[in-house]
């Protein structure tokens, strides 16, 4: 039977503690340090959650933020759901296009090749099933689906 792990900040419903820990950090909240084209971030969710931001400016400051303060600095940004559009270092990415899925898992690479809690973490969930159960599936009210998180978790672990 495949083992799964459900990844949640906080690690809750795992049925391990080793489970729940992999589960943590392989959350988009744990605050996994990376540089992105230059811009220090904390956090892949710090990342992220600039996107919503059209000045570069902005978005370094947002990256400076993990978990659940990150995720608050881009709730009320709406103006990237009305242009169906994402922002980085001045240039707008159509939120449905291959070039947006493309950066998004260039930040996954590089995050996993200079952070090493975060490479252990993914190398610790081989052989198990990945999944994120409280993720959005409506790419028009996320930043990121599920279904993307999981792929860039997968393409980076190597699936």
């Amino acid at each position: 039977m495949t083992e799964y792990i459900d990844i949640h900040s906080k690690g809750k419903n795992a049925p391990t503690k080793e489970i729940a820990e992999i589960s943590k950090k392989l959350s988009n909240f744990y605050p996994h340090a990376f540089t992105f084209d230059g811009v220090e971030c904390a956090s892949m969710e710090g990342f992220l959650q600039s996107l919503k931001y059209i000045c570069p400016k902005k978005q370094m400051e947002v990256c400076t933020l993990s978990g659940k303060e990150a995720k608050e600095a881009g709730a009320n940004k709406k103006l990237w759901k009305l242009l169906h559009g994402a922002f980085w270092q001045g240039k707008m990415y159509d939120r449905l296009s291959p070039e947006y899925r493309a950066l998004v898992l260039r930040a996954y690479r590089e995050m996993y090749a200079q952070n090493e809690d975060f490479r252990e973490a993914i190398v610790s969930s081989r052989g198990k099933k990945l999944c994120h159960s409280i993720g959005s599936h409506n790419p028009k009210k996320t930043i990121l689906t599920e279904r993307e998180f999981i792929c860039c978790l997968y393409k980076v672990r190597g699936r």
